[in-house]
């Protein structure tokens, strides 16, 4: 290792040193949130119905449901949030599971309202 990387090193190992168990918690999860910032920059801008459909399918949710259920999350424009998102925040807000949420989404005008 070269001497200014050392020196480098050994600053931020100085710094670190310093933080409580909680101010390197929320360190870990800032600095996570900015590594994976562009990525989700890229995922607003650059899907596609085909690939959220992809994401559905691994999911476990059947082919004719994705296909309903990117239909749906595109007209209300929350595909750029990721399909599988959406049916994972519907999941969450109703407490139900992953496939209930999808059946929910594709069969009720309204399980999308109000969700972001």
């Amino acid at each position: 290792m070269s001497e200014d990387r050392l020196k480098k090193y050994e600053k931020r190992l100085n710094e670190l040193h310093k933080l409580s168990d909680e101010e390197l918690k929320d360190r870990f999860w800032e600095l996570c949130n900015k590594i994976v910032e562009p990525m989700v920059e890229y995922g607003k801008h650059y899907t596609s119905p085909s690939i959220e459909r992809s994401v559905l399918l691994r999911m476990g949710i059947d082919s004719l449901t994705t296909q309903t259920l990117v239909k749906k999350i595109n007209e209300a424009g929350l595909l750029g949030k990721g399909a599988g998102h959406v049916v994972l925040k519907v999941s969450q807000k109703e407490n139900i599971s992953i496939l209930e949420a999808a059946k929910k989404i594709a069969e009720e005008d309204t399980a999308l309202q109000g969700l972001f």
